[in-house]
């Protein structure tokens, strides 16, 4: 398999990594292959067998080119900030350039020890490996940022957690694994040498026309923060928590990153948690605003000796360009709502219509997703679904009366307008009690419902009468849903 690599972290970024190799596998078995993906980065099977590529994939057998290496970083956990951090159980194997010029990081996750495990045995499980392709390819599916999965590999060995489990291996895919936490931890160790380096290997990278800016370290902030806030309001129209926003789970380029616990709302609730360990609701739906906003001001006090290197004022720029990030998020919330809701132009009532939703669709337990659909559907002269989720026929009428005035305002066809918000509201997402479902199969040595289950994410947006079940929410009974790290 062809992968040729071209590792510019490697050789330009010395003193930023440190070697590792991943650890044996007693029995690799290739669990699947993203091969539609695997076509977009240009890297081509060619002759390989299964058995041949399951020892690829999980680390047994190294392409040729590759130089596998993991990053240390540092990094806010639930605000309290942790010096030594890194890839534990990651091996980055190279970059790759992909055919239209892109270039893209290939990450071993779950491939064994490396010299920042901190004494943790550095593998994955069966679940959070097969969770994460599954998630990540149903936001890729679904237009928000995200790394992408190219392969998963069971190990054949076990891993103890609470329990013992299946050993899994996910081939992770990021434009890079360049983290808030990446610059924190050489600005906490090294100064401000460099961190400058390595802004000034990020802008390479990512954004070559930062470079001409009058102060690039300074740019390079202000292009994170607005690529954080458009991605967190992506995550909050689908009604995806991240669950665990600490500094080292936050991408440079934008990618949603790290998978862990982290699910969608079925009926809304803005303070919905989904993690076992976040007691306090510090990561709750409704809170990831403000945590963008802390976790961008985080990144700006490990920007600040670069940006002061260049010109002492512009200081004060970083600073205001942190005060801003409220305002900044809430254009960009609101912009993504209109779409959701079908609303053209903006209207000096659209902001009064969209706060008010939440508190309806709390008070009256409404699935978040299928409400977005039910709305184009009345557009369509059908009321049956959104009767279905409301518990009485007057439950949010008057709202429902205001937004009708305001698509009124504007002459759109209503069809028109009924499909153009079904191609930005997903009708299918990875459901909790589906994923777990599939995922317990699957421990179980039955990968049908998981394969079964990434096909239908993978297509979000057309209805298929086939598929009806996996529109469904969880029964009204059924326990609160509760993730878990995975590490």
């Amino acid at each position: 398999m062809d992968f040729a690599f071209k590792n510019s972290f490697r050789e330009n970024m010395q003193a930023f990594f440190a070697p590792a190799e991943a650890e044996k596998p007693s029995a690799p078995e290739l669990l699947i292959i993203n091969h539609t993906f695997a076509r977009r980065l240009g890297i081509t099977p060619g002759s390989a067998n299964d058995g041949e590529l399951a020892r690829i994939f999980v680390g047994d057998q190294m392409p040729k080119g590759s130089a596998p290496l993991a990053l240390p970083y540092a990094g806010h956990q639930f605000g309290h900030f942790s010096p030594q951090l890194g890839d534990g159980r990651a091996l980055l194997l190279g970059e790759i350039i992909t055919p239209d010029g892109a270039r893209f990081d290939i990450q071993l996750k779950g491939s064994g020890p490396t010299p920042f495990s901190r004494n943790g045995d550095g593998k994955a499980a069966l679940g959070p490996v097969l969770r994460e392709y599954l998630v990540s390819e149903a936001m890729a599916a679904m237009g928000v940022p995200t790394t992408r999965s190219l392969a998963a590999v069971a190990t054949g060995d076990r891993v103890q957690r609470e329990r013992s489990h299946p050993g899994a291996v996910l081939t992770r895919v990021a434009s890079s694994h360049i983290r808030v936490g990446t610059f924190q931890f050489f600005a906490a160790h090294f100064g401000v040498d460099h961190v400058v380096k390595l802004s000034d290997y990020t802008i390479w990278r990512h954004w070559p026309e930062l470079a001409a800016a009058a102060n690039p370290h300074l740019a390079l902030l202000e292009r994170v923060i607005g690529l954080q806030c458009e991605l967190v309001a992506r995550w909050m129209g689908v009604g995806f928590v991240h669950g665990v926003m600490n500094t080292d789970n936050v991408a440079i380029c934008g990618e949603t990153l790290d998978y862990g616990p982290c699910a969608f709302m079925d009926r809304f609730a803005v303070n919905t948690v989904f993690s076992s360990i976040d007691t306090n609701g510090r990561y709750a739906y409704g809170r990831q605003p403000q945590i963008t906003h802390w976790n961008m001001a985080r990144f700006a006090e490990a920007m600040l000796p670069a940006i002061h290197a260049v010109e002492p004022a512009d200081v004060d720029a970083a600073k205001a360009l942190v005060d801003a990030i409220p305002a900044r998020f809430r254009a960009i919330w609101l912009s993504e709502l209109r779409a959701k809701l079908g609303l053209g132009k903006p209207h000096k009532d659209d902001e009064k219509l969209i706060d008010s939703l939440f508190g309806e669709l709390e008070q009256h337990s409404v699935d978040f997703t299928s409400f977005f659909r039910a709305l184009a559907q009345l557009l369509r002269g059908d009321g049956d679904m959104l009767q279905s989720l409301l518990p009485d026929a007057e439950a949010m009428a008057p709202w429902i009366a205001d937004w009708w005035a305001q698509l009124e305002r504007e002459a759109i066809a209503p069809l028109e307008r009924a499909d153009a918000m079904d191609a930005v509201n997903p009708l299918y997402i990875p459901r909790n009690h589906q994923v777990e479902a599939a995922l317990i199969a699957a421990e179980e040595g039955d990968m049908a419902p998981w394969h079964a289950l990434l096909e239908v994410v993978q297509n979000p947006y057309v209805h298929r009468p086939e598929w009806d079940v996996y529109a469904h929410p969880a029964p009204e009974d059924a326990a609160p849903h509760v993730t878990f790290c995975g590490t």
